[in-house]
């Protein structure tokens, strides 16, 4: 009621009686349900997996932690509204006779915010297995061929050591969140599955028998016949999973093209897959498309918000950036709204709220940079990079003192760090103790900081050697020279 309150107070005229008060009291009393709703709104398409628009769906809207429900329907277009709701965390979800609810978990709705989103409905178990029988059609051919892999070592990367390493962190990271590909068995022991699997495949040409022959062909560290068997497996049987796994694999060998036709065919079957829609923005960052890698890692994150996988790797694409766009920003901060006790949320927000500032003179944001970078270490004390960037701060507001303990904290955390993140902070350490006149314990941190680059440097060449680029050629197009 306290802004209600606020809004009486300037209405109030000076000659109004005792009486009239308490009218006005009363009319703002029953008009407060109506205000509290605002004027922001949810809107957006049902669909079926085909991409048929579902007419008379159900759309059911529950704000979190309430009772409070509100439900509408789709038009004959599949487009449903919901018009006047409060800023908030929505349940979303829709249902239809003859299909399984899609349900979105956690929808955050901004004050006055129109907002978008569209529901796939899928089909029940019976009709999926009718639907199957009649042999599903993969997408059009593939607009690319994969002829062979070279090793990455000979061929140098493009853009800066940062950006270079962030790109190959993020397609490791991106295959991750895949079918697990390590294990502990020996080579011998991957070879005789491989022997039996080729025995299977050669009599049943089914689609689990690739994927599987695909998964031993990667840790026999041969990729070209991997990719060649995860292809296979797709056009088998075009699930989400073994879509996935095969543009991950293009993706983790320097073939960002091929990855980006993979995921965006892949999205159009499955719009709701948080995962493909990663695949696809850390298929784009590879590229060099940093706006379309953010604008699809965003769409991730806003098909279940509660989710913090899509937030940490727009927290990786950050990093490496000199600029954040209002749009991250505006992600980090829903991120540590819905998790405020979750370190990297905070971290994640106060380096984006630290990479658009005015400057130094903006104390407002400062504080609130650092007060964001406190709560991150005050639920994780390791969090060595949240104090690099303590440092950054203090060193902006040349407070080098309070620099300098933040750098040393930092590097007392190294384990907790990524190389790039303690190269980084023996870095800075070295210029704090050059701007308070200490020359020796600059550069015993210059030292050790040309050590980490130096070992950096060989860790990503004995990689580069492991995984190797594929060679491929994008449909009317000349294909790569190999070196």
């Amino acid at each position: 009621m306290g802004r209600f309150y606020g809004v009486s107070q300037q209405l109030r005229p000076a000659s109004l009686s005792s009486r009239g008060m308490a009218a006005l009291v009363i009319l703002l009393f029953l008009a407060s349900p109506l205000q509290s709703q605002g004027t922001a709104s949810l809107r957006g398409t049902v669909s079926d997996s085909q991409g048929k628009l579902v007419a008379g769906a159900t759309i059911h809207l529950q704000l979190k932690d309430s009772t409070q429900t509100q439900t509408v329907h789709t038009d004959q277009e599949g487009k449903y509204i919901v018009p006047a709701i409060s800023g908030g965390v929505y349940f979303l979800s829709a249902e239809m006779a003859g299909y399984s609810d899609a349900e979105i978990p956690a929808v955050f709705i901004a004050p006055n915010e129109a907002k978008t989103f569209d529901l796939t409905l899928l089909a029940t178990k019976t009709e999926s297995h009718s639907a199957s029988a009649r042999s599903p059609q993969f997408f059009d051919e593939p607009q690319f061929t994969v002829a062979g892999v070279t090793d990455t070592t000979s061929l140098g990367g493009h853009g800066s050591d940062t950006v270079v390493r962030t790109r190959e962190t993020i397609a490791k990271e991106t295959v991750s969140l895949g079918k697990p590909r390590a294990g502990t068995a020996h080579a011998g022991d991957y070879e005789k599955q491989r022997d039996h699997l080729l025995a299977l495949v050669a009599h049943e040409d089914k689609a689990e028998l690739h994927h599987s022959l695909a998964d031993i062909q990667e840790k026999l560290g041969d990729p070209l016949d991997a990719v060649r068997e995860y292809q296979r497996a797709a056009e088998l049987d075009p699930s989400e999973a073994y879509l996935f796994d095969w543009g991950s694999e293009l993706l983790l060998h320097h073939a960002p093209e091929p990855a980006s036709e993979v995921f965006a065919r892949a999205n159009r079957l499955f719009p709701q897959s948080t995962r493909v829609l990663i695949g696809l923005g850390a298929s784009w960052f590879a590229r060099g498309s940093i706006d379309q890698a953010v604008r699809r890692i965003c769409e991730a994150s806003d098909l279940n918000p509660a989710d913090p996988m899509p937030y940490l790797f727009l927290g990786t694409i950050q990093n490496a950036e000199t600029s954040t766009s209002e749009q991250v920003v505006e992600k980090m901060h829903r991120f540590v709204t819905l998790q405020p006790k979750n370190a990297e949320a905070n971290y994640y927000y106060a380096v984006a709220l630290w990479k658009q500032r005015k400057g130094s003179q903006d104390k407002a944001t400062a504080a609130q940079i650092e007060s964001l970078l406190r709560e991150a270490i005050h639920v994780d004390p390791t969090f060595g990079a949240a104090y690099l960037q303590l440092g950054a701060l203090h060193s902006d507001q040349k407070d080098y003192q309070r620099a300098i303990s933040d750098y040393q904290q930092a590097i007392q955390a190294n384990p907790h760090m990524t190389a790039l993140q303690a190269e980084e902070a023996h870095f800075r350490l070295a210029q704090a103790y050059r701007q308070v006149g200490d020359a020796a314990k600059a550069e015993a941190e210059i030292q050790a900081r040309n050590q980490i680059d130096k070992d950096l440097n060989k860790e990503a060449e004995r990689e580069r050697h492991e995984i190797r680029q594929f060679v491929y050629t994008l449909r009317d197009q000349p294909p790569p020279q190999a070196p």
